[in-house]
C-alpha cells in the first residue's frame, strides 16, 4: 500500500504570521503556486490559497501590507505521513480541497496535491474520482 509519504512534496516553502499578503503572493508567483503554507517555528498554523488572496484579501480592499493571519484559513485538514493514498484522495473529496498538508508531531513536513496523486500510475482512479468530486460545486447555481 502507497502512502502520502511516497507522493508529497518535501521541501515546501512557507511564510510566517509576520509576512504580509503581498509577500505570500510574490511566493505564490516566483514558486509557480496555488498556496503557502503559515508557519510559526515550523509549525503549521494555517494555510493561504489564490482564492483566499482574492475573497478574504482583495475583494475585502485589504492592502497588500495587511496581515497573513487575517486571510489564512486555520481550520485545517490535515494528513500523517503514513496516511494510504486511497484514505488522502477519500479526503480531498469529502473536504473538496485540492491541497493537505501533511502534518507529523505537528510539524509540516510536506504537502500531497490532487496532482501528486495524478501522475502516480497506483492512484490515477482515485485522483480522477477526486478531482471529480472535487470540481462538483457544493452548492447548485441559480
Amino acid at each position: 500500500m502507497q502512502t502520502v509519504r511516497d507522493v508529497m512534496t518535501t521541501n515546501v516553502e512557507y511564510c510566517t504570521p509576520l509576512d504580509n499578503v503581498y509577500e505570500v503572493a510574490v511566493k505564490m508567483k516566483d514558486l509557480n503556486v496555488g498556496a503557502i503554507p503559515i508557519c510559526e517555528e515550523d509549525k503549521l498554523i494555517g494555510m493561504i490559497t489564490d482564492r483566499d488572496l482574492v475573497i478574504r484579501g482583495y475583494a475585502e480592499k485589504r492592502s497588500g501590507s495587511y496581515e497573513v493571519t487575517g486571510v489564512m484559513s486555520s481550520d485545517l485538514i490535515t494528513v500523517s505521513p503514513d496516511t494510504s493514498l486511497q484514505e488522502a484522495s477519500a479526503i480531498m473529496s469529502e473536504h473538496q480541497i485540492r491541497r493537505l498538508p501533511v502534518v507529523e508531531n505537528g510539524m509540516l513536513i510536506g504537502i500531497v496535491s490532487l496532482g501528486d496523486l495524478a501522475v502516480n500510475e497506483m492512484s490515477d482512479d482515485r485522483a480522477g474520482h477526486a478531482l471529480s468530486e472535487i470540481s462538483e460545486p457544493a452548492h447548485p447555481a441559480h
